[in-house]
Formats: C-alpha cells, structure tokens, sequence
C-alpha cells in the first residue's frame, strides 16, 4: 500500500512538472520571456505560484530546463555528442555525414527553434538569458568542432579550410537564426531547408 502510495504520489508530481513545463513554453513563445510572469505561468498550468516556485525557484529555471529537453528530444541526461546521431555522422563518409549532421540540425530546430528565439530575443536586455545564449553558442560550436575535425581526418577540405574554418562555416550554416528565417519567417519546409542547408556545406567544405 505504502509503495503504490508513493508511486501515485511521484506521477502526480511528473504529472505536474510537465504542466508547469508546457504552460511555460506557451507563454514563453507566445507573449516572450520578459512578459511571462511566475504567476502567468502557474495560472496557465492551473496551479498555485507557491508550487511553481517550489517546483522550479525561478524563471530562468524552467526556460533552461525547457530548453535542455528540447535539444536533447528526451529527459535522459545524454549530452549532444554521445548521441546515436552524432556517432552514426562521425562512422559515416564525407557526404553522408553532412547530411546526417544537417538532418539532426533539422530535427532538433524543429523543437527547439521557438525557444532559441525567445532565449535570443531577450539577451539583449536580460544579463542571465544573454549567458544562456553565450552557452548554447559555445556548445554548438564544440559540436561543429569535433564534426569538422572528424571530416577532415576523413578527407581533405576545400582548399585553405582547416577543422577551425570548416566549424565556423557550419556554426553559421547551421544556425537557429538562419533556420527561423526560412523555415517559420519565410515558410520553407523543414525538408527544403535541409536540402539547402546539406547542399550549402558540401559546397563549402568539399574540395
């Protein structure tokens, strides 16, 4: 009795995290970070400040939170490079990891894109969300990093391109900007954009 107890209890309380969560992305994509009060959001999820302050302590919290489930596509505490894509891009050749880098780039901007936004949006005048964003940028950077050195150690690059080059051109291509641009301002498809996105770096990174 005493487990089922506890176990009704602890789906109770995913139960309500997801809630908090959810009312926070609407509100976060909807009216923007600066707007969305802690009393917005627990009148949104339909549940007492006091628990959402309990739940998450502050704003910020929850974007991140937010933001770390939407790249990763789970909970699962699996950081970006020791994901089943990343390892099938670095085992791949030239061409074919290209593609596999930009059809994980398409796959994560399509969940996480309204949040980058957001995230990018009030960096200008929010000190906490501007190091959000300096730290997504770093650990984007990381990753087109170890892709490039991985596909130059595989072939040679265009012509006075090294690993360092090669990861800015794929930190630029493949930028949530650039996506929110043409995929949600300008309407491509996600297809389209991958398209462009794989043909625009084996353009630029293929001798």
């Amino acid at each position: 009795m005493t487990g089922k107890g506890a176990g009704t209890r602890a789906a109770k309380t995913t139960a309500n995290r997801a809630r908090m969560l959810a009312a926070a992305r609407t509100l976060f994509t909807s009216r923007g970070y600066t707007a969305t009060t802690m009393k917005a959001i627990a009148e949104e999820a339909g549940m007492a400040v006091q628990s959402l302050y309990f739940t998450f302590a502050t704003k910020r919290a929850i974007l991140s939170e937010l933001l770390d489930s939407a790249i990763a596509g789970d909970t699962a505490p699996i950081a970006t490079m020791d994901r089943p894509w990343f390892a099938a891009a670095l085992a791949a050749g030239p061409a074919e990891q290209l593609r596999l880098q930009v059809e994980a780039a398409a796959t994560i901007f399509g969940r996480v894109s309204p949040l980058l936004e957001v995230i990018r949006s009030a960096a200008a005048t929010d000190p906490e969300l501007a190091e959000l964003w300096q730290t997504n940028l770093t650990q984007r950077r990381l990753v087109q990093l170890r892709l490039a050195e991985a596909l130059a150690e595989k072939t040679a690059l265009r012509a006075g391109f090294d690993a360092e080059h090669a990861a800015d051109i794929g930190l630029a291509t493949l930028a949530p900007e650039t996506y929110h641009l043409l995929v949600r301002e300008r309407g491509w498809t996600a297809a389209q954009w991958t398209d462009w996105a794989t043909d625009a770096l084996t353009r630029q990174l293929l001798p």
